[in-house]
């Protein structure tokens, strides 16, 4: 004879919980199956232990797994395992607690509009009892480890009431939930939606699972096993299995910390950046997981964004299973693990970088960009700046890489500054008139190509005790105390009045240019241009005005100082027609065409018409001047003759 059913009350939190969840409609009651399968699975690790403690169990010889059985006639889904079981104090006890992550703020905001209550479910661990989203009535079979101990049922239709029966029949350990869906719950019922549940929630769970007897979950939770266990083929196929790339990946991370919190992760480099002209890889994050259960799928917070290229998953016990994904930001455990991977996976990056430069230049080449985000990473900042990599002016070929410890091996005596210069490609560099003064002093220039190099720069500001400083905006002074590694151009001194007249003719020219530029003077710098402009002091650099001219849509020519090299012959000759003529419209066609040369040079010229015709007229001058010349010389032949 079964013992007489006995019948209870919820408590009122349970009631209002379950009065919201058989009232409301939900878009994701998925979510109920992951719950129970957890449940299954703590029950199961429970049951291990004891085992492994030397506990006598009942049904020493069942084998430790987890059967779901879909019963399409009845439209019963029934979801068993072989765990630990409960007694019927346990089950009153345990069947009916409600998740402590969240249930407060649930509560209040699932009392709301059905049309609200919708958007939060899964949002909020609701434990147990979401099963009663896809469910009339659930009752739960279920018999403890214990050997004296007789089995239990569990029933309730989720309307206030449960009732709770001792029963005397043969019932396996375990606990047994069945199902009774409701009619607009009938697409749990079919296997392939059980399956794709399963996957997506609880793939990872280290019993099997089985759906009809068939076992779903085959793909072993490798992050949380030891690291000398598992073999690069595993990592390979288990990164595939993760990403669906049919590469393998550059590199492999697998750590597992126990302080300051505890956790497991195990994260992958792809071989390709495969859409960053997209950006897509900044909304990518590490699977989440709690115990092996999904919790969210490409959590970004878990990494910052100059990270996200790691693709992968992190499991912690320490972290609640029905943590609400709106406290997740929020949580303390969160926090010291994004801080602990940031830390681990630097430090990776380093080691690559000093033991295999190969792969780690296949690295950078795939995802500095992304990664150079990092400058604002204040805390790691010493980290992060020993993995910058760049072109120079030592390296022979543009895609040639050097870290700033190389530059600094390379140091000038008494040299404090790193110096670098901004623009598209090498070509443009080696053309750039602000070189040529490092050049003659053989000091080497970070060659900088992406328009983010600019704010890494200005934002570090310095590396060590080094200052960054742009070939912009370098003190002239101090570069002079170099001596020079090549010999300069030798050109006459200009006598003590063409030193005062050239003043004049620097006054003139600053009046012909007007309002274009600040000032124009003297150059210290060049040695090879007429020419060139450069940044006033306090000022940003010419590459970063262009970066904060293109977010402001701002097409304007800044003002500029431009700098006249007195040694260039072009000069010299221009000294000779001011000289003659102070208005002479060649001077000022040429002094126009020299500040218009300079802008073309620094990507400020905006319309080149103007600039076209103007060296049209002086080829056409410079033409006849040739043609003149040729005139006179074959006169010459023919007198000589």
């Amino acid at each position: 004879m079964e013992k007489q059913t006995q019948t209870y009350k919820f408590k009122a939190e349970v009631k209002q919980l379950l009065d919201i969840l058989t009232h409301s409609l939900y878009t994701n009651r998925e979510i109920f199956l992951r719950e129970l399968i957890s449940n299954s699975s703590d029950a199961l690790e429970k049951l291990h232990f004891e085992t492994l403690s030397g506990t006598e169990v009942v049904d020493s010889k069942l084998p430790l797994e987890i059967q779901i059985t879909l019963d399409k006639d009845k439209n019963i889904i029934t979801i068993a395992d072989s765990g630990i079981g409960m007694t019927d104090k346990e089950i009153t006890k345990n069947i009916g607690t409600i998740a402590k992550s969240g249930t407060a703020d649930f509560l209040k905001k699932a009392a709301g509009s059905k049309e609200e209550s919708s958007t939060i479910i899964g949002k909020f661990g609701v434990g147990f009892y979401s099963v009663f989203m896809v469910a009339d009535e659930v009752v739960i079979t279920s018999r403890s480890f214990q050997k004296d101990e007789k089995p239990v049922q569990w029933r309730s239709e989720g309307e206030g009431t449960f009732e709770i029966q001792s029963l005397t029949k043969k019932t396996p350990r375990g606990t047994s939930i069945e199902i009774h869906l409701k009619e607009d719950a009938k697409e749990f019922i079919e296997k392939y939606k059980i399956e794709e549940v399963v996957k997506k929630h609880s793939n990872f769970i280290p019993f099997p699972i089985k759906i009809d007897k068939e076992q779903i979950n085959k793909v072993r939770a490798i992050w949380r096993e030891p690291k000398f266990q598992i073999k690069k083929e595993e990592y390979d196929e288990f990164y595939k299995f993760l990403t669906y790339d049919s590469e393998t990946p550059l590199d492999t991370l697998h750590v597992a910390i126990d302080a300051p919190v505890q956790y497991s992760s195990l994260m992958f480099i792809p071989a390709k950046n495969l859409d960053w002209m997209g950006s897509s890889e900044l909304e990518k994050g590490l699977d989440l997981y709690v115990k092996r259960v999904l919790i969210q799928h490409e959590y970004k917070e878990v990494l910052p964004e100059y990270l996200r290229f790691m693709q992968g998953v992190v499991d912690s016990e320490d972290i609640p299973l029905n943590i609400s994904r709106e406290t997740l930001q929020e949580n303390q455990v969160i926090t010291k693990i994004r801080l602990n991977l940031v830390t681990q996976i630097l430090s990776h990056l380093a080691k690559m970088a000093k033991d295999d430069n190969e792969k780690y230049t296949k690295f950078w080449k795939e995802y500095a960009r992304q990664f150079k985000l990092g400058y604002s990473d204040y805390q790691n900042k010493d980290k992060f700046s020993d993995l910058l990599r760049f072109n120079s002016s030592a390296t022979e070929k543009e895609e040639d890489l050097i870290a700033f410890e190389d530059y600094i091996s390379r140091f000038k005596p008494d040299q404090k500054e790193i110096y670098y210069i901004f623009a598209q490609n090498r070509d443009a560099i080696l053309s750039n008139p602000h070189l040529e003064i490092f050049k003659i002093k053989g000091l080497e220039v970070l060659y900088l190509y992406d328009p983010i190099d600019e704010f890494v720069m200005e934002s570090m500001n310095k590396y060590k005790e080094y200052d960054l400083v742009s070939v912009e905006k370098v003190d002239l002074n101090r570069i002079e105390n170099y001596a020079d590694q090549k010999e300069k151009k030798e050109t006459k001194k200009l006598s003590s009045d063409d030193v005062k007249v050239f003043d004049k003719l620097l006054r003139r020219m600053k009046d012909i240019l007007g309002e274009k530029v600040t000032d124009v003077v003297e150059s210290k710098r060049l040695t090879t241009s007429p020419s060139c402009l450069v940044t006033p002091d306090g000022t940003m650099t010419s590459g970063m005005q262009k970066i904060m001219q293109l977010m402001n849509k701002d097409m304007s020519i800044p003002q500029r100082i431009m700098e006249i090299n007195k040694d260039h012959l072009l000069v010299r000759n221009l000294l000779t027609i001011y000289k003659k003529d102070v208005n002479d419209p060649h001077f000022i066609r040429v002094t126009e065409q020299l500040y218009e040369s300079s802008l073309l040079l620094e990507g400020y010229l905006n319309d080149a018409h103007i600039m076209v015709n103007r060296i049209e007229d002086l080829l056409e001058n410079s033409t006849e001047w040739y043609i003149k010349t040729l005139t006179d010389n074959v006169k010459s032949e023919k007198n000589k003759k």
